[in-house]
Formats: structure tokens, sequence, C-alpha cells
């Protein structure tokens, strides 16, 4: 391992993931009867060995029923003693409640703890999906944005491309390489592939959605689920599988967007600096990311706050196929939220599931080759909850 630097940190030890997309489950109980049984038996333990349950969910009107730390002793009746919190953070949800999850741990109040990220969104009508998303904005000045949530980051969109030229074609090249990647993703919503000169033409197919975002460039509307189980390290040493947070670091930033140049991605900037910083790694050292692409402007931000390119050079990564599967840094081999889906409360749960199936070898069709140390990124509105994880397999 490249001096690796431990520490005391909790350990993933298992994990398990529903397909994304419009689920057969009705609601968020049934999806978490899925995956939590699943998720124990993969890290090789019962209900019994659980401390502390982790929830993330956003919902905010996906549904009535809330309360959604208790849903689990509901869906697995033998969880229903063990103390349960639901967590929400806009669309970094599953990230909050996982680091919620490794705090527990690390402060010392239990040794295994199961976080479980999951939405039901399909059943909701597409208008009230936009409102409901909006939630995760400052609706005193963005309420009324038109095209929802897609409109904010429409509007981010044309900021950028005034500042530095329109990027259209590079965005739809994002947009057919997560497609491409998620060809490969038996978990994917969408496993369909489409070309960049097809994510390039605005056409009845391909409409435009918000400002120069086209439906491609856009993440999709899924259910799903995502559960992963964490444990200290010398529980962990026990265990058939370990990956070890190298780093994870949260950063906050402003959320009305009249209060900041949206287009910086301030936040994830200083996230992915503090993180690589305490992994003590440079980003050359990581061999793929997840990142959250919920619109192709985002992923294209990201390269430049991970560092990949200075602003406004976010268009040359992909251009030079940087970012492809065989590139110098593969990013979303999973799909991305653009192919994969977007359940809200799974989102981080699921990319640090695709992170570690990289690290153990077990992706797949998806698998890269030689993952030593993979870089999980998670945003939960535009950039204003920036979740930063470098994972390393310790076993």
């Amino acid at each position: 391992m490249r001096g690796s630097k431990m520490d005391n940190q909790p350990q993933i030890v298992g994990w398990a993931h529903t397909k994304f997309g419009k689920a057969p489950e009705e609601d968020l109980t049934e999806l978490m009867g899925v995956v939590v049984p699943e998720a124990l038996d993969h890290a090789g333990i019962g209900a019994a060995d659980v401390d502390g349950i982790f929830v993330g969910a956003y919902n905010n009107g996906f549904s009535k029923q809330a309360f959604e730390g208790a849903l689990v002793g509901m869906a697995v009746p033998e969880l229903a003693h063990v103390p349960a919190v639901h967590l929400e953070n806009a669309c970094a949800t599953g990230s909050a409640a996982l680091y919620a999850a490794l705090d527990f741990i690390a402060a010392g109040r239990g040794r295994i703890a199961l976080v479980v990220g999951g939405e039901k969104m399909t059943a909701t009508p597409g208008p009230e999906v936009g409102d409901i998303l909006l939630t995760a904005s400052y609706r005193a000045e963005e309420g009324d944005i038109d095209g929802g949530f897609a409109g904010v980051f429409g509007q981010i969109a044309n900021r950028y491309f005034q500042q530095h030229g329109d990027h259209s074609q590079e965005l739809a090249m994002i947009a057919a390489k997560n497609h491409e990647n998620g060809m490969r993703n038996p978990y994917a919503h969408m496993q369909k592939p489409f070309t960049a000169e097809f994510c390039n033409t605005v056409s009845d197919k391909n409409p435009l959605v918000a400002g120069p975002l086209r439906r491609t460039d856009c993440s999709l509307v899924s259910d799903g689920a995502a559960a992963l189980i964490v444990a200290h390290p010398d529980v962990a040493a026990e265990m058939r599988r370990a990956i070890a947070f190298r780093a994870h670091n949260h950063v906050n930033d402003v959320l009305a967007l009249s209060r900041r140049d949206p287009t910086e991605f301030a936040g994830p900037r200083a996230a992915w600096g503090k993180s690589l910083e305490q992994a003590g790694l440079a980003l050359d050292d990581l061999d793929m990311v997840e990142t959250h692409d919920c619109f192709t402007i985002a992923e294209l931000l990201e390269y430049e706050a991970m560092g990949l390119a200075e602003r406004g050079q976010g268009g040359r990564v992909i251009r030079e196929g940087i970012t492809v599967r065989d590139g110098r840094l593969p990013v979303n081999p999973s799909g991305g939220l653009k192919s994969r889906g977007h359940p809200i409360g799974a989102t981080g749960v699921s990319q640090h599931v695709m992170a570690s199936m990289q690290l153990m070898g077990e992706a797949g069709d998806m698998q890269l080759d030689d993952v030593q140390l993979a870089g999980v990124f998670n945003m939960g509105g535009a950039a204003v909850a920036s979740y930063v994880s470098i994972l390393e397999r310790v076993k």
C-alpha cells in the first residue's frame, strides 16, 4: 500500500445494492428489506452484531411516511431494537449517513454499524418531483426557477458558457462516456449507449430541459437502495474483506447561489484538498473516482475542483480522454448518476459501494485493472455540502 495511513478509522466490511430504476418494491421499507439482509450476509454477520443503524433518505415529500430510521426495524424485525437514526443532507444524504456511522464507531459507541440509503421517487408525478428537488436549493431566491433543479444547473451551465465559451460538445462527451460505462453495470437504471453526437443534438428524443442542458445532460429519477456495513478495525481484521478510509472530509458552502460564484465549486475544491492532504496523496495517486454527475456540467466542474484542470479548462479533460475507462483517471466507471441513476438517499452509499467493489476486485464487467486507491465525491445541493472519501483495500 502506498504509504498507508490507516490510523484507527472504521472500515467497510460488506455491502449490498438493488438495481436502480423503477423498482417493483412499493416503498422505502420494502427497498430496505432487500438490501439489509444481503449486506449482513455479505459481511458475514447477523442482526445481533449491529450496534447502530444510520439511514439516509431525502424524502421531503416523496413519501408521507417519515421517521425513516425506524423503518429498518419494520423491514427486518431482528433489528427493531437497535438504535437507529435518520439523516438528510440533500443529494449527499447517503454520505451524511455513512459519515455519522463512522463517527459513531470512532467515538467508541459501537463496533459495527449498518448504513442504509434509499429513495422511492418514480411513484411521484414529474412536476411534484421537480418541486421536491428544489427544496435542496435556497427557495427564497431560487424556488421559482424554471425547470426545477435542472433549472438551477441550467443557470450554472449558462454562466460557465458565458465565462469560458460553449462547452456543449464536452458535456455530450461526458454523457456518452457515462452511458457507455453504465452498459457494464447490472445495477444501472439505464443500460443504453448514446453517442456524443446524439447527446449533442437537440431533438424530440433529446430536447432542451433547462438552459443549454439537454435530457442527456440530466440524471435520472430513480428508485433504489444501497447498504454498507462498517466496523471498528479490530473487528474488520477478522472479516472476509475490509476497505479503509485513507481520508474522509465534509465541507459546506453558502446555500444561496447569489452569494457566491456557482461555477467555482469552492466547496468541492476544499473537500478534495482536505482529503488528499489527510491521505498524504496527490490526485495522480488515485486509480479511479466515483463523482456526483447529477448533471454533466457538474462533472465538468468537478474535474476542475478535484485538480484535473484549471478553472475554465474542464472540457480539455474529457477531450483528452483522461477520465474514460482506460484513461489516466477513470471517472464514474459505474456509469455515475447519469446512467446508474440517482435515488437521492441512496446515491452516496451507492458510490461507496461501487468504489469498494472495484477495490476488492468484485466489480464484474465494470472492473478496472489494479485499483488500489479510489476517490468518492458526493454533493448536496449545487455544491453546498461536499463529501470526499479516499478508500483503500486493507485485506
